[in-house]
């Protein structure tokens, strides 16, 4: 009769309550052990190094030192552990630079416990594992275009030359016929895709990049 391989765990989270959750959860479960804990980034890629666990359960807002920080540092050093992010946070500005840095995983902490074991063997197999909520906020990253990279229309192009000119919203609608109001919704489209955040910086982003003269 063959068993499923043993999975070994590190627990890094600055909260007592939850690494003592978290420990309680896996240690009932079967085939799982946990080998330590950790309460910041820095400790955990030093306990990584110590242990050498098969996933690193990555907490990402630490007093102590981020998360990401530690993914980044567990890659560079080329650490054999998968690190699947646990946390409450699914921002922009928490899932892109930890998938960045190299986790294999993100779930939050709402995750039910048979959701978090059976992604924790994923992780421990070299899968990627995404929450429904990240991995929605993945795709609409990748299918929203960066600054400069989406192409202006040829009425956006009339309206920034005329700009470029110093001409004046009012003078704009008149001599393209269109309303103040079309004028002032062509603009917004203009800084949204230049990364601008006014006339004189719309302009000036596209002479550097080309689009003007």
């Amino acid at each position: 009769m063959t068993t499923e391989p043993l999975i070994t765990l590190l627990i890094v989270d600055d909260h007592p309550v939850v690494r003592d959750g978290l420990r309680g959860m896996f240690e009932s479960a079967p085939g799982f052990r946990v080998l330590g804990e950790a309460a910041s980034g820095p400790e955990a890629v030093t306990r990584t190094a110590e242990l050498d666990p098969d996933v690193v359960l990555m907490d990402l807002r630490m007093p102590g030192g981020s998360g990401v920080a530690a993914i980044r540092e567990l890659s560079r050093r080329g650490a054999r552990a998968k690190v699947l992010v646990l946390t409450t946070y699914d921002t922009d500005s928490d899932t892109l630079p930890a998938i960045e840095a190299g986790a294999t995983g993100y779930l939050l902490k709402d995750a039910p416990r048979d959701e978090l074991c059976t992604a924790v063997r994923a992780a421990a197999e070299g899968r990627t594992v995404l929450s429904p909520a990240v991995a929605s906020r993945l795709v609409q990253a990748v299918r929203t275009p960066a600054p400069g990279n989406e192409p202006l229309s040829a009425r956006e192009r009339e309206v920034l030359t005329l700009v470029a000119r110093g001409t004046s919203n009012r003078e704009i609608a008149r001599e393209l016929f269109i309303s103040e109001a079309t004028v002032k919704t062509h603009l917004t489209h203009l800084y949204t895709k230049l990364g601008a955040k006014d006339r004189a910086a719309a302009v000036a982003a596209a002479y550097d990049r080309g689009i003007l003269g």
